[in-house]
């Protein structure tokens, strides 16, 4: 029997993207907590300075001016904690590197540690977020692994393309399968990864329905008179998906090269979603870049990190949803 080939790929793909993604997004910001404790173990000289400014954005961070050893006045933003002990005219001592020419001042607070949390928090969140995302790919090959093992029965199927209507991009559309009993007497729907063997297929062929029990809801692998496996998403409808535009009955695809008739040599260009993966994963990581700068004040650490989680995530997304050319 043939592998399902496009649904393998599109699940190593998306865990590789996923892991790849996280792993670049949990380093640049561990390399830049580590820069930072490392400055401030250096930072062994100590200044008090006078809060000058109080409240400032939405964490409540304080301005400080403070002088070093060389009587030069430095005036630095803070992220801190305990911002009731820190009012306008409040004393803020200042933990500095008296070898530096250019010294960057430091929370002599050892318990304010706002800054070195604000870089490791969003790297433990992040892999909140990647342990489901990569547990939903192990969770479809197992299943369908499980499916398969089980006999399976003749069915009469036929393929459905269909998309939500008012959908803004072309990937919204999705690959059904209309399954009916031999006899007649029902009738089920299921959402499979699309495979290039469904575009060879016009009305209603015999396939093979693999699934729990007959009583079952959960998902049912189908495999296709050529030996074909595709992979289930969702459940086994007993309805008709609502919200759904189905293509024509005989589910063929609308083509420019149904429309002209082209030269016998020439070679017909085989569809590649993957080319929209890149493109998604581009505009996520713009958009990221983007709200990282509007939001941090165009701080570059935070910037880039939201830029990498952003088009992390929505490539990710974008190969669970089932991709189709």
């Amino acid at each position: 029997m043939r592998r399902p080939g496009p649904a393998l790929r599109a699940g190593l793909l998306g865990m590789a993207v996923t892991l790849v993604g996280y792993a670049l997004f949990a380093a640049w910001l561990a390399l830049h907590a580590q820069r930072y404790a490392d400055a401030r173990d250096r930072a062994t000289a100590t200044a008090v300075g006078v809060v000058v400014e109080d409240g400032i954005g939405d964490e409540d961070d304080v301005r400080v001016r403070w002088t070093d050893s060389l009587g030069r006045v430095h005036v630095q933003r803070f992220a801190i904690y305990d911002t009731d002990r820190r009012p306008r005219g409040a004393d803020f001592p200042v933990a500095y590197d008296p070898d530096d020419s250019t010294p960057e001042g430091f929370p002599a607070d050892g318990d304010e540690t706002a800054v070195e949390d604000d870089m490791i928090s969003p790297a433990l969140l992040g892999g909140l977020v990647v342990v489901p995302l990569t547990w939903v790919w192990a969770w479809r090959g197992l299943r369908f692994r499980l499916r398969m093992r089980r006999p399976g029965r003749p069915t009469r199927g036929r393929v459905r393309f269909g998309r939500r209507p008012g959908a803004a991009v072309r990937c919204a559309r999705t690959t059904w399968l209309r399954l009916t009993a031999p006899d007649g007497s029902g009738r089920h729907w299921q959402r499979v990864m699309w495979h290039p063997a469904l575009e060879r297929i016009s009305g209603e062929v015999e396939v093979h329905l693999h699934r729990a029990g007959d009583s079952s809801r959960r998902p049912a692998a189908v495999t296709l008179p050529d030996g074909t496996r595709l992979v289930p998403l969702g459940r086994l409808r007993e309805h008709r998906p609502p919200f759904l535009v189905f293509d024509d009955e005989e589910a063929v695809r609308a083509d420019l090269r149904d429309a002209f008739v082209l030269p016998a040599d020439a070679l017909a260009r085989a569809p590649r979603p993957w080319r929209r993966g890149a493109v998604t994963a581009a505009s996520g990581t713009a958009l990221g870049a983007l709200g990282g700068l509007l939001l941090t004040g165009g701080a570059l650490v935070s910037t880039v990190a939201v830029a990498l989680a952003a088009g992390t995530l929505l490539a990710s997304v974008w190969a669970l949803s089932a991709p189709q050319p």
